[in-house]
């Protein structure tokens, strides 16, 4: 008779077993595989790491004989480790990381991880004056983003702090900027990824590196939106400042998505030796300065966050640049990291619609599972293949009943702003065991139900 109130406790136990045997089952990815910075500094290294099943992923920057450091947040919904810490103003060299990752909070693992797996590897121990110490700040890139909930853990952030690499930083959709979106504020639905830029002047240096997952959309120094899924409605209009003005007079408003649906995380680094006060300042200037490429900045819907780092490897410089100056030229090398986070798409162009036999469709009818809260049902309707995403919306794919167009047998494409494809795994009889949205890039895979 004991025995029986316990086994909802030992229910619940196995299903948090499950799930976390899930999440250590996925595949852990350090390798770079996209374009790079490259650059000339061996006190700075950097790490990345993903899980591709997600895609979602992380970025660690080490700072092998610590640095100084100093944060400024904006934005109505941050997410962030540490940064009182880094409010008090300490000179001395503390902070041995700094650590962006995605998975909305549960991304904050990573952070603290990167601590961890400092004193684990025997780099840093439980001494008063030698405990490891992270800051980083997290993206939300779950719904509207994608399908399913894995989320950057300790296991990949140790993985990526133990495949450091000194001048070399991945750019675009890899890292933590792996799954980041761009342009909510106008629909654009557009990709977005990770950014970094490089300048340096005599003996000291500047770098600059952002992730952009911003309700804003990237706008390059013309004033024109970099990246979007243009709505038809906007014409020739190409201008940020125009679409902004557009969306003013309709009173336009993106729907509500969460307090922490949208954020740029973002890093300047230098070399020149500054104080707490001065690096605070430097951490103003380029933030405030971020809101020319990126248009609207820091709405209440995003967790901007900047941290501003100093290796203090050069000492006061006799000639330029100045302080002054040389906060001017981290703002201009921070817009150039925003412009370089933009990643390369497949043309968007789709092949001419094929024609299918209704009884080659229904083989691909059935229901799939991307994620605990996401399960696409596809049917045949009127000769047509049907699909409707339960829950939420995702792109193009709704709640509401929408028609798949064929490509080819097995690829299918809807007819909508974003062109959302769909690709079905089918076995030697024709029916298909599986489904992948937007197969490519940013792929996601969902096994069919029984």
């Amino acid at each position: 008779m004991r025995i029986l109130p316990l086994l909802p406790l030992l229910a619940g136990l196995l299903c948090v077993s499950a799930a976390q045997a899930d999440q250590d089952q996925l595949v852990v990815n350090t390798a770079i595989d996209g374009p790079v910075l490259k650059f000339d500094w061996p006190a700075l290294q950097i790490g990345i790491g993903s899980y591709e099943e997600g895609p979602t992923g992380l970025t660690i920057f080490r700072f092998r004989d610590r640095a100084t450091a100093v944060v400024d947040v904006r934005g109505g919904a941050p997410g962030t480790v540490n940064t009182d810490l880094l409010r008090l103003g300490y000179p001395s060299r503390f902070v041995d990381a700094i650590v962006f990752s995605g998975g909305s909070a549960y991304g904050e693992e990573a952070i603290t991880a990167a601590m961890t797996g400092l004193k684990d590897d025997g780099e840093r121990s439980g001494a008063w004056t030698n405990i490891g110490l992270a800051a980083g700040a997290i993206i939300y890139d779950f719904q509207g983003h994608r399908l399913n909930e894995i989320y950057p853990d300790k296991r990949l952030a140790q993985a990526a702090l133990h495949d450091l690499r000194a001048g070399v930083f991945p750019l675009q959709a890899q890292g933590a900027g792996r799954m980041a979106m761009q342009g909510g504020f106008f629909g654009c639905a557009a990709h977005s990824g990770q950014g970094g830029a490089f300048r340096q002047f005599g003996d000291t240096k500047v770098a600059a590196f952002v992730v952009i997952n911003a309700l804003g959309a990237v706008t390059d120094r013309d004033g024109r939106m970099v990246k979007c899924h243009r709505n038809p409605a906007w014409g020739d209009l190409t201008r940020t400042s125009d679409l902004l003005g557009r969306a003013i007079e309709q009173a336009v408003s993106p729907p509500a998505v969460g307090p922490s649906a949208n954020t740029t995380i973002s890093l300047v680094v230098t070399n020149r030796r500054m104080s707490p006060a001065d690096l605070q300042r430097l951490a103003v200037e380029v933030h405030t300065s971020m809101a020319r490429a990126i248009q609207p900045f820091s709405t209440y819907q995003d967790g901007d966050t900047l941290y501003a780092v100093s290796t203090q490897e050069v000492g006061e410089p006799t000639t330029r640049p100045s302080l002054m100056a040389l906060d001017v030229a981290a703002a201009e090398t921070m817009w150039d990291a925003i412009l370089a986070s933009v990643p390369d798409e497949p043309d968007a162009s789709l092949p001419p619609e094929a024609t299918v036999p209704p009884e080659r469709l229904v083989g691909l009818a059935g229901q799939y599972r991307f994620g605990p809260h996401a399960t696409l049902e596809v049917w045949v309707q009127d000769g047509k293949l049907m699909l409707r995403l339960s829950g939420e919306r995702f792109f193009d794919l709704l709640p509401e009943p929408v028609v798949l167009h064929p490509t080819s047998a097995t690829a299918f494409y809807v007819e909508s702003r974003y062109h959302t494809r769909l690709a079905f795994t089918v076995d030697a009889g024709g029916h298909a065991t599986g489904a992948t949205v937007n197969p490519g890039r940013w792929a996601e895979y969902g096994k069919r139900l029984p």
